[in-house]
C-alpha cells in the first residue's frame, strides 16, 4: 500500500488541531478561576503538553500500541519511536498514513486527557505535585486504558494483540471512555482525597474573565473537528460523517444548556452557552461516527441537559470540584457513551451496530455500560491510591496562606494582569516586588 498524501495531510492537520485544544482547556479554565489563580490554572495544562509528550516517546505509545503485550497492556518499550519511520499506522487493518502520524496523532489525546483533570484541583495544588500526578497517572492509567480502547490489534472488530474493551466490542470512535470518562473520574477521586477550596460554598468564587471562558470553549470546538474526525485516520466519508456530528450535537449542546438556565435561573449566560458547548462536544465523542445527524443532534441536547444539572451536585454532596470536570467530563461521557446503545445505526458505519432504536435489542447498551463502568472503577480507583501516597510524602495542596494570597505568586512569583503604569518590562514582568529586587540585582 502506497501513502495517500491527502490522508496524512489530514491527520497531521487533525494532530495539530487535537494539540491546540489543550491551549483552549488553558484559556477556558482559567477564565473560569479568580484572578489570583489564571497563571497556575493555565500552567498546569503547559506542564502536560511537556510531560506527557516527553514520556509518549519514551514508552507511552509502546504501552497503549505495542504489539508484544496483552488485552491489558501494549507493551513497554524504552527503544524509542525510530522503528516506526518509514513504516505505515497498522492498527485494526493498514491505513495509507505514516506511523508517525498515528502516533503524534494519539499524542494529542494523552496530553488533553491529562490538562482536563487539572480543572477539578483548581487553586490549590501543589504545582510539584502535580507535574509527579501527571507522570505517573497518565503511566498507570492513561496509557493502559487507551489501549484497552483504542487498540484494535490485527482486525477493526477485535482480535489479537487488541485492548480488552476493543475485543469486547465497546463502540468509542474518538474517547468518551479513555479521555473523558477517566479524567472526569481522577478528577473526582483528586478532590475527594485534597478536600475544598478555603471557603467553598460561603464566599462568591466567580470567573474572573468569562471572554476568556468563550475564547478557550471557541478554541475547544475548532480543535475538536479534529478530534473527532481525525480519529478516522483518512479524508474520507467517516470523516466527514464524523464532522458534522460534531458540529450539529455542539449546536444542540448550546441550545440545551441555555434553555435548562432560562427555564431553572430566569436567565441564559455566556458561561452557560460555553458550558453546553463542551458538553455536546464531550458527549458526541464516543458516537460521531456511530449515529445518524439527527441522533447527535439528540445526544448533544441530552447530554447538555443532564450536564447543566450534574454541575450541581458538588454542592449537594460535598465535594470540590472545582470547574466542573466531573459534572460534564466525566458524566457527558458517560451519556454519551451510553446513549450510543439507543441512536447506533450501521447505516452510518458498517463497522459499528446497530441500536434500540434500529432493532439491534438492549446487547449494545450493556457493552456500553461494561466499557464505561470498568474505565471508570479503574481511573478512580488507581488515582485515589495515587493521590493518597502523594498527599503523605510531597503533600497536594499548598499551604492555607498561599491559597488565600493567591497561587500565582506564591507558586510562579508571577500575577496574570498588571494595572496602571506597572506592566511591561521583558521577562523579569510580573514577578512580584522580591522577584524584581532579584531581577534588579541581576541586572
Amino acid at each position: 500500500m502506497d501513502l495517500s498524501a491527502g490522508d496524512t495531510a489530514w491527520v497531521l492537520t487533525a494532530a495539530a488541531l487535537v494539540l491546540l485544544m489543550t491551549p483552549g482547556v488553558a484559556f477556558f479554565y482559567g477564565g473560569m478561576v479568580r484572578v489570583k489563580s489564571v497563571l497556575n490554572m493555565m500552567m498546569m495544562s503547559f506542564l502536560a503538553l511537556g510531560i506527557v509528550g516527553i514520556l509518549w516517546v519514551a514508552f507511552g505509545y509502546s504501552i497503549a500500541f505495542g504489539d508484544d503485550g496483552n488485552g491489558f497492556m501494549g507493551g513497554f518499550s524504552l527503544a524509542g519511536l525510530g522503528q516506526l519511520a518509514g513504516k505505515l499506522a497498522d492498527n485494526g487493518g493498514t491505513y495509507p498514513i505514516p506511523a508517525l502520524a498515528f502516533c503524534m496523532f494519539q499524542l494529542m489525546f494523552a496530553i488533553i486527557t491529562v490538562a482536563l483533570i487539572s480543572g477539578a484541583v483548581a487553586d490549590r495544588m501543589k504545582f510539584l505535585a502535580w507535574g509527579i500526578f501527571a507522570a505517573v497517572w497518565v503511566t498507570v492509567v492513561y496509557f493502559p486504558v487507551a489501549h484497552w480502547v483504542f487498540d484494535f490489534g490485527d482486525s477493526a472488530l477485535g482480535g489479537p494483540g487488541a485492548g480488552w474493551l476493543a475485543n469486547l466490542g465497546v463502540l468509542d470512535f474518538a474517547g468518551g471512555t479513555a479521555v473523558h470518562i477517566n479524567a472526569g473520574a481522577a478528577g473526582l477521586a483528586l478532590v475527594i482525597v485534597m478536600g475544598k477550596r478555603i471557603g467553598f460554598g460561603k464566599v462568591p468564587m466567580k470567573p474572573h474573565s468569562l471572554p476568556l471562558v468563550v475564547l478557550g470553549a471557541s478554541l475547544l470546538w475548532f480543535g475538536w473537528f479534529g478530534f473527532n474526525a481525525g480519529s478516522a485516520l483518512g479524508a474520507n466519508d467517516l470523516a466527514a460523517v464524523a464532522f458534522t456530528n460534531t458540529m450539529v450535537a455542539t449546536s444542540a449542546g448550546v441550545l440545551g444548556w441555555l434553555l435548562v438556565e432560562k427555564l431553572r435561573d430566569g436567565h441564559a449566560t455566556s458561561l452557560g452557552a460555553a458550558s453546553g458547548a463542551v458538553a455536546g462536544l464531550v458527549a458526541i465523542t464516543p458516537a460521531c461516527a456511530y449515529v445518524a445527524p439527527w441522533g447527535a443532534i439528540a445526544i448533544g441536547a441530552i447530554a447538555a441537559v443532564i450536564c447543566a444539572f450534574a454541575v450541581t451536585l458538588k454542592y449537594k454532596l460535598g465535594y470540590d470540584d472545582s470547574l466542573d470536570v466531573v459534572g460534564v467530563h466525566m458524566v457527558g461521557g458517560i451519556v454519551g457513551c451510553l446513549l450510543i446503545g439507543f441512536f447506533a445505526t450501521t447505516g452510518v458505519n458498517s463497522l459499528g451496530k446497530d441500536g434500540l432504536f434500529y432493532g439491534g435489542g438492549w446487547g449494545v447498551f450493556g457493552t456500553q455500560a461494561i466499557g464505561a463502568g470498568a474505565v471508570l472503577a479503574y481511573s478512580f480507583v488507581i488515582t485515589i491510591i495515587l493521590a493518597v501516597i502523594l498527599k503523605y510524602t510531597v503533600k497536594l495542596r499548598v499551604s492555607h496562606d498561599d491559597e488565600q494570597s493567591g497561587i500565582d505568586l506564591a507558586v510562579h512569583a508571577e500575577s496574570a494582569y498588571e494595572l496602571g503604569d506597572t506592566g511591561g518590562g521583558g521577562i523579569f514582568a510580573g514577578i512580584g516586588h522580591a522577584g524584581r529586587i532579584k531581577a534588579e540585582e541581576l541586572s
